[in-house]
């Protein structure tokens, strides 16, 4: 098989003339003499050479059949993974995934922390995308444009993220931008998350019941259960992950608890983490002997291996900051393996953080702060680093409660409206001027009338410089995430929100990240400058009430050009809802024997190649 490279992507090509990406999947079919092909490719690297490269994959997603806590159980996985695999991509690089939904429901993948400059097209929640439906095919394409970092992505609908289908997204730093610590020996993506034995159709079918269901069986390492660390709790037979390593080197620890609810205590046993990045910031280099990872959170450690290898080593996530009468005491354990390692790792887990000490978890989050003076990519306003300067134009209170009953069913609330998603995306309602599938009057403050099911929507002023507080009036953790945007955490403490409370927010180096816990009975505020339009979700990763309508989006819209402002509507794009009458069907089942189904966009320039000489491609 010969190869060539094309600017800094990696295509291949054989006698079949079907084409890979350097991860050796199938791109498209060429029906062209090889000879002609390679003079074609020699001519398109002329044409791209300069441009940011790009990298593709094509995902097939389909149920498998596991058993991470020793029963039986259907997942869902992607290529045959689970996990899925790990996107692996660096700055600027644009991202082409070929998704195939084989479930037997409409799917959609989220990229948690992606902020798709002027791109909403491709973020994957109900309000910008109609669902992929079983037996098609979609494909993103997005730019991981200025960022860097540790994230991960999911599935957006359905309640599907308790089954999986979830996966981890490194973007690595150009190599002219150099880390702020040295280059680690190893890179080690851990997806940390509570787990149920029960299928995810049926976790759905009890909440849209009323039903709460019992807690979590357990937690779970990169799909795999505990190590048996205790004869009494933990069955026999469970596979676990095993993190291999050499002593003396130092390897980067890029952890997401990609959970449904449960806020989780990572650990290593007599090793220290050396904190130096969330969710595309890197951070103050700090050592913590554990941190609280929350759900939908992300975080990297440098880890050195300066033990003796006496024995093996535990890697703990516990549940964290739960109702001790809930039950849910099992923790997942993965095994740290030296390979000079002189035994098993025996004996009673490192310990975790005391639980009644309500403000050690809350001290841990205000210890986290930016490195201000690392060389990276940036949340905007660019080049402002003094934020805690910059004029406030709006404010949100934002405040949630326990579930209450709603035209008789159970469901959660921002401000008192609990969300539902109209069978139109709010963008291509936008986009095509759909009436009625909107409004844009969502309250900036809690409202003295009843809790209502609503489509309400924040309008945001573009480029306006936005304080969010969340208050919590919920007995757990709660997490918020707001899509397309980094935003500045600058302050959280215990009691009710007031304007006196701006006194103690962190004016200079409060860290720059994605997703924010707020603690029960207290508050979480965030500074983001919304210059990024479109329609972003703003949700609580806390999968079950995210379910029970516990989200809302921010219209951002240029009021001067949004051509300038925002991508056009893709040529790929799925119709739904009202606009159903605009799709047309795609002929049949994707058939993964024959050559790999493509979208144009990316394969514009090839296309453009191809037409002097009047050629056939077929896909």
């Amino acid at each position: 098989m010969g190869r060539r490279r094309v600017g800094r992507s990696i295509w291949q090509f054989g006698n079949d003339n079907l084409f890979f990406s350097s991860s050796g999947q199938c791109l498209f079919r060429l029906v062209l003499p090889s000879e002609l092909v390679l003079f074609l490719l020699l001519s398109l690297a002329g044409s791209v050479k300069g441009g940011d490269p790009y990298v593709y994959y094509e995902w097939d997603v389909s149920y498998l059949s596991v058993s991470p806590l020793g029963v039986k159980q259907q997942v869902i996985g992607i290529n045959r993974q689970f996990p899925g695999p790990t996107l692996n991509v660096t700055t600027n690089w644009n991202v082409v995934v070929n998704v195939h939904n084989n479930l037997d429901e409409s799917f959609l993948i989220t990229w948690n922390g992606i902020q798709h400059r002027k791109n909403a097209w491709q973020d994957g929640v109900s309000g910008t995308n109609c669902p992929i439906p079983p037996g098609w095919n979609w494909t993103y394409a997005f730019q991981v444009k200025d960022q860097i970092g540790s994230f991960f992505y999911f599935p957006s609908i359905n309640f599907h993220r308790a089954a999986g289908g979830y996966g981890g997204i490194v973007v690595n730093n150009r190599d002219i931008i150099p880390l702020p610590f040295g280059s680690p020996d190893g890179d080690v993506t851990l997806a940390i998350g509570d787990w149920y034995k029960t299928n995810f159709k049926d976790l759905r079918k009890a909440f849209d019941e009323g039903k709460e269901p019992a807690s979590p069986d357990g937690v779970l390492f990169n799909g795999l259960g505990p190590y048996r660390y205790n004869d009494s709790t933990v069955p026999a037979g469970i596979a676990f992950e095993t993190i291999n390593v050499e002593p003396g080197k130092t390897y980067r620890f890029r952890v997401h608890n990609v959970g449904v609810a449960i806020s989780l205590n990572f650990r290593i046993q007599n090793h220290n983490l050396l904190l130096v990045e969330t969710e595309g910031s890197y951070t103050v280099q700090q050592n913590y002997t554990n941190m609280d990872i929350h759900v939908g959170q992300s975080y990297s450690f440098l880890v050195t291996m300066d033990q003796n290898a006496s024995t093996d080593y535990y890697v703990v996530a516990s549940p964290r900051l739960i109702d001790s009468t809930s039950g849910h005491t099992v923790s997942g354990v993965a095994i740290l393996h030296y390979s000079n390692s002189q035994g098993p790792a025996s004996g009673p887990l490192p310990d975790v953080p005391n639980e009644s000490d309500i403000y050690a978890s809350m001290n841990q989050a205000r210890s986290i702060r930016w490195n201000v003076s690392a060389s990276a990519a940036r949340p905007n306003p660019q080049g402002s680093f003094r934020y805690g300067d910059i004029t406030v134009t709006d404010l949100f209170v934002i405040l949630n409660k326990p579930a209450e009953l709603i035209n008789g069913r159970w469901r959660r609330t921002l401000n008192g409206i609990s969300y539902v998603a109209p069978v139109t995306p709010l963008k291509l309602a936008q986009q095509y001027d759909v009436p009625g599938v909107y409004k844009l009057d969502f309250p900036n403050k809690m409202l003295n009338r009843l809790p209502k099911v609503d489509t309400s929507l924040i309008n945001g002023s573009y480029k306006g410089f936005v304080e969010i507080v969340f208050q919590n009036n919920d007995t757990h953790v709660h997490t918020y995430h707001l899509d397309g945007y980094a935003f500045f955490v600058v302050g959280m403490d215990y009691g009710v929100w007031t304007e006196n409370s701006r006194g103690v927010y962190n004016k200079w180096d409060g860290v720059a990240r994605c997703t924010a816990q707020v603690f029960p009975g207290a508050w979480t505020a965030i500074l983001v400058y919304l210059d990024n339009a479109g329609i972003w979700n703003l949700r609580t990763q806390n999968l079950n009430s995210w379910y029970l309508g516990q989200e809302l989006y921010v219209s951002v819209v240029n009021p001067e050009s949004t051509e300038k402002s925002e991508s056009p509507v893709p040529d790929n794009v799925l119709f739904c809802g009202e606009l159903s009458s605009l799709q047309r069907q795609q002929s049949s089942r994707f058939r993964y024997s024959d050559a790999c189904l493509i979208h144009n966009g990316w394969l514009v320039s090839l296309v453009g190649s191809l037409a002097w000489a009047g050629l056939l491609l077929s896909w």
